[in-house]
């Protein structure tokens, strides 16, 4: 079986043209073509926290499903996270990850099923202070670990870690593989790999990358990175 997982900040919807653009974000997420998209800042900052994307367009103009996740109503994800599922993927369960934060930061949790094999997706956008992440990473490991069901893992976002093998990329152990699919920040001149992919022991790693296109380049103030993963037959 072959997934492809994409990760994206973007950035509300606002450009470097300093233009909100949420048909934008949607084509460059067409042109990823993944399976799973975990998103970062997907909803306004302040006030009712409403949502940059609009339900009724990602229904409309993708083939995604976003993983109902939000404890606001106008929201779309749990402190700017979302995870969109292609339609026909089944959602088995969903909880947010608690983080331990000075300012609004989270992760959330989605165990799907595809083609029968369960499998779970952790989206998460991490402080700016190297040791707060440090300890989110702690609490989104001790999530997971805590979860009833062992399964297949794949987590990723914004880590917001400039370090190539250090930070708070040490608190993964050996059951996990840190992915760097490139730089992705800033995105007109990237230099920084910032949005990391991570997965657990069984997936192979059949290729990763940056999405540059046009659209990307001007987007947000991140590139999206994707990974295509297999995973073998139990």
């Amino acid at each position: 079986m072959q997934i492809k997982f994409a990760s994206y900040n973007i950035h509300k919807a606002v450009g470097l043209d300093r233009r909100r653009d949420p048909e934008r974000i949607l084509t460059v997420l067409r042109e990823i073509d993944a399976d799973v998209v975990a998103l970062q800042e997907v909803d306004r900052r302040y006030g009712r926290r409403m949502a940059v994307l609009p339900l009724d367009i990602i229904h409309s103009a993708t083939d995604y499903v976003p993983v109902p996740m939000s404890m606001k109503p106008d929201s779309l994800g749990w402190h700017g996270n979302a995870i969109l599922v292609r339609k026909g993927i089944d959602l088995v369960e969903a909880a947010p990850v608690p983080l331990p934060v000075l300012e609004p930061r989270g992760a959330i949790r989605a165990d799907l099923s595809i083609e029968g094999r369960r499998l779970r997706v952790v989206g998460m956008h991490l402080d700016l202070s190297g040791l707060r992440r440090r300890h989110q990473v702690r609490s989104v490991l001790s999530h997971c670990a805590d979860c009833e069901a062992r399964v297949p893992t794949v987590m990723m976002g914004d880590l917001n870690e400039w370090a190539q093998r250090g930070g708070c990329l040490r608190e993964f152990g050996e059951d996990w593989r840190v992915l760097a699919p490139g730089r992705s920040f800033p995105s007109r001149r990237p230099m920084a790999p910032l949005d990391r992919i991570v997965v657990s022991r069984e997936w192979e790693v059949l290729g990763t990358d940056v999405h540059r296109s046009p659209l990307s380049a001007t987007g947000s103030d991140h590139l999206p990175v994707f990974a295509s993963l297999g995973l073998p037959k139990n």
